[in-house]
């Protein structure tokens, strides 16, 4: 191709990462550009709020058509004349690292952030493919996941609606995703702890049945949670945790919410600034106050 070539000679630019994006997207991996602090780069004013719907999670507002790197690591695509157009290339001018989206490329990144989190790995997980980074190391492993931080000192797990610093094609062949990283995310049983004012959990209905199965019923609650952080103007934080109790105190004990339930509020969460750490202790925070 030639139109990177050309793109990659005008001042300003620099071609090595736009050379490592154009790559990544060749495999299959969706990646996007890192700003100062490697931090992705922020909402345009057309996308501030989600007024846009958002990236990949419709919203009522529809699809985002935006042709900027919005939207943090649901940016990232494989698209070579996305990656080239000239909204893309101001972002790479200022750029400072790719970075990539592990979970649409079926992937999940074990990330080991110190030496002690790098010795824990060697003796329980099954080898795999091993990046070096500044103060630890990369492990991929083939399969998707649900992205968690601090899942354990030293380690976060960067698979879906996460991105990953590139920082090269590593050493090792790569295995597929062991439970023992899915383990990882699977939260314990509380200790026994004196008793604080009962927060009402609707029990399943009886004979198998659950009324909150009903699509219009269960997809008019997420949708009213979606708008309650959406509309926050303060307080998220707060917001968010309570929009989540809110929404565990009705169907987390019948077995309802799915996975994309679960990402649709965190996206939403995410859309108003919070951090996917933020998200997911408020997440646990909120199930530990129900015994879930």
């Amino acid at each position: 191709m030639t139109q990177p070539t050309l793109i990659g000679r005008e001042p300003g630019r620099r071609p090595d990462l736009l050379d490592t994006a154009l790559a990544l997207a060749a495999d299959g991996i969706p990646p996007l550009p890192l700003r100062a602090g490697k931090a992705p780069f922020g909402n345009c004013p057309q996308c501030a709020g989600n007024a846009c719907g958002g990236r990949p999670n419709m919203k009522s507002a529809g699809p985002c058509r935006c042709p900027g790197v919005c939207h943090a690591w649901a940016a990232a695509t494989t698209d070579p004349a996305v990656l080239t157009s000239p909204a893309w290339t101001a972002a790479w001018r200022r750029a400072v690292c790719v970075a990539y989206h592990p979970g649409a490329a079926g992937l999940t990144v074990v990330d080991l952030d110190d030496a002690a989190a790098v010795e824990w790995a060697c003796t329980a997980l099954p080898a795999t493919r091993v990046v070096k980074t500044t103060r630890g190391e990369h492990w991929i492993y083939r399969g998707a996941m649900t992205s968690h931080n601090a899942v354990r000192p030293g380690v976060d797990i960067k698979s879906t609606m996460a991105y990953a610093r590139y920082l090269g094609p590593g050493v090792g062949t790569m295995t597929d995703l062991p439970d023992a990283v899915r383990a990882l995310i699977v939260k314990a049983p509380s200790p026994a702890r004196p008793a604080s004012p009962a927060v009402r959990v609707p029990a399943g209905a009886r004979n198998g049945e659950c009324r909150h199965r009903t699509p219009a019923y269960l997809e008019r609650g997420i949708a009213m949670a979606e708008q309650r952080i959406m509309k926050a103007r303060s307080a998220i934080h707060t917001t968010v945790y309570r929009t989540f109790l809110a929404v565990l105190s009705v169907h987390g004990r019948c077995g309802c919410l799915t996975d994309a339930h679960v990402t649709r509020l965190f996206t939403a969460a995410q859309a108003k600034g919070e951090s996917p750490r933020h998200c997911a202790e408020a997440w646990a925070n909120a199930r530990t106050r129900l015994g879930l």
